[in-house]
C-alpha cells in the first residue's frame, strides 16, 4: 500500500469545500496535485466522481457536451462532488466550467493544472468570480519533517511559530534544541529537494534517479510539447546557468550574450520556467517602487533537488563550495510562504547588501544568511543605520543569540527555524 504523507493545503481547501466556488490546484509536474485531490475525494460523503482528463474520451466530452458529462453522473437532488485532474487539457475548458458552474449550483469541482500559464490563458478568464486559487508547491521543510520525523516536527512547529512571530511583532526566540537531528535532515533535504517521490525513496541513489527523471520528462512534456521549445539542450543550458547562479544578482542581458541567445528568447524561457513553477526571483527594495524594477533581480529555485539535478550535482552538504547559495535558497523559499510582507533584497551602490527584507505596512525587518557565524557584515550595519529597524536576524547553521545592534534586537537563528 502506497504511504500518503500529509500535505497543508488539505485543511485549507477543505474550508471551502462547502462553498459553491470552483477550488483549482495548480503547481509543479508530480508535486503531488493528483495525490491531494484523491485525499480529499475519500474524505467527501456522498456522490464524488474523480476524472482524470488525460483520458481522451473524457477529454472530449468536457470539451463538447459539459452538461452531459454532470448529467451522467449526478442524481435529482443530491449534491455532486467532481474533481477534474490536468484539466488544462481540455480546449476552452474555462467556458465548460463556467457552464457547468451556472446550470448546477449543487455541483461542487475541484480542478488541478499543472502550468500556470495554461490556466491563465485557457481556463481562468471566463472564471472569475466563480474560482478560489490554490498553489500546492513540492513539500517545504516542515512537511518534509512531517513526513521523515513527526517528533521532531512537533519541536520545529513551536520554534517556527515562534520565529514567524517576532518577524512579524517582535519579542523573544526560544533557543534551539536536538540540532544535529534538525541538521542531519536539513542538509538531506536542501540536497535532494521536496518532490513526494523524492521523500518516498529510502536510498540516497534511488533519490538522483526520480530527480533526474522528473527533470528530464519536464524538458520532454513541458518544453517540448506544450511550449514547443525546439531547442531543448540551450533551454537546458539556460537552466543550468541560473542554477549556478542561484541566490545571485543576475544580468539578463549578460547572461543571454553567455549563452549566444537574443535578449527576448532569453525573456521567453525565463516566463517558462516562472509559469512552471521551476523559479522565482526577488527585487530589490527601495523606496521608491520604480527603482525597485529597474534594478536586476536574483533568482531562486522552488525546489533545490531539481536545481542541484540541473546541475548534476547531488554531492552533501558540507563538501560544497555552493553551500551558502543553497542555505539562502532555502530561506528564501520558507519565507515566502510563511509570512505575508513584501520581500525584497537590498543592495547599494557601495556593495553593501542584505539577502533579505520584509517589508510591511511601515516596518522593516532584515534577515542575513551567514553560515559561517561571525560579526555581521558591513552590509547589515548601513542597512539598521540607514532605515532603523528594531529587529532583525542572522540565519547561522547552529548557533544561537541576542545582542543589540544600532538600538536593534537582533537574534542570530539556526537554519532549521524557517
Amino acid at each position: 500500500m502506497t504511504r500518503l504523507y500529509k500535505r497543508k493545503l488539505e485543511s485549507k481547501l477543505w474550508k471551502f469545500m462547502k462553498r459553491r466556488e470552483i477550488l483549482a490546484i495548480r503547481g509543479p509536474r508530480q508535486a503531488g496535485k493528483t495525490t491531494l485531490m484523491r485525499v480529499i475525494e475519500k474524505r467527501v460523503r456522498g456522490k464524488k466522481a474523480f476524472i482524470n482528463l488525460d483520458l481522451p474520451e473524457y477529454r472530449r466530452t468536457l470539451q463538447q457536451n459539459p452538461l452531459d458529462l454532470i448529467r451522467r453522473l449526478k442524481e435529482a437532488k443530491r449534491k455532486l462532488v467532481v474533481f477534474l485532474d490536468e484539466v488544462q487539457r481540455v480546449e476552452n475548458a474555462g467556458e465548460s466550467l463556467k457552464l457547468i458552474y451556472d446550470e448546477f449550483p449543487d455541483v461542487k469541482l475541484l480542478i488541478s493544472g499543472s502550468s500556470s500559464l495554461e490556466l491563465k490563458v485557457n481556463v481562468l478568464p471566463p472564471l472569475v468570480g466563480r474560482v478560489f486559487l490554490f498553489e500546492l508547491l513540492t513539500f517545504d521543510f516542515e512537511e518534509f519533517l512531517m513526513a521523515r520525523d513527526p517528533g521532531l516536527w512537533r519541536v520545529f512547529r513551536e520554534k517556527h511559530e515562534n520565529l514567524m512571530r517576532f518577524i512579524r511583532e517582535g519579542g523573544s526566540i526560544e533557543e534551539p534544541s536536538f540540532i544535529r537531528d534538525f541538521l542531519e535532515l536539513w542538509k538531506e533535504y536542501v540536497i535532494y529537494g521536496g518532490y513526494p517521490e523524492v521523500i518516498k525513496s529510502p536510498k540516497e541513489e534511488e533519490k538522483r534517479t526520480v530527480l533526474k527523471n522528473v527533470f528530464n520528462l519536464y524538458l520532454e512534456k513541458d518544453i517540448a510539447t506544450f511550449f514547443r521549445v525546439g531547442e531543448t539542450s540551450k533551454f537546458q543550458d539556460f537552466v543550468k546557468a541560473l542554477a549556478f547562479n542561484t541566490s545571485s544578482i543576475i544580468s539578463l542581458s549578460s547572461l543571454a550574450s553567455d549563452l549566444k541567445l537574443s535578449y527576448r528568447r532569453a525573456e521567453e524561457f525565463l516566463e517558462i520556467l516562472r509559469h512552471t513553477y521551476i523559479i522565482s526571483w526577488l527585487r530589490p527594495f527601495a523606496r521608491n517602487l520604480v527603482t525597485e524594477l529597474r534594478k536586476a533581480p536574483k533568482f531562486y529555485f522552488w525546489d533545490l533537488g531539481l536545481r542541484n539535478a540541473a546541475l548534476e550535482n547531488f554531492s552533501g552538504f558540507d563538501t560544497r563550495t555552493d553551500r551558502g547559495a543553497l542555505a539562502e535558497n532555502f530561506v528564501f523559499r520558507e519565507l515566502v510562504q510563511s509570512t505575508d510582507g513584501r520581500l525584497r533584497y537590498w543592495r547599494t551602490t557601495g556593495g553593501a547588501e542584505i539577502d533579505f527584507v520584509l517589508a510591511k505596512e511601515n516596518e522593516v525587518v532584515p534577515i542575513e544568511v551567514k553560515l559561517r557565524g561571525g560579526p555581521p557584515g558591513k552590509g547589515f550595519h548601513s542597512f539598521l543605520k540607514a532605515y532603523r529597524p528594531d529587529r532583525g536576524i542572522i540565519v547561522t547553521l547552529d548557533t544561537f543569540g541576542e545582542q543589540r545592534i544600532a538600538g536593534a534586537k537582533i537574534y542570530r537563528v539556526p537554519v532549521f527555524y524557517f
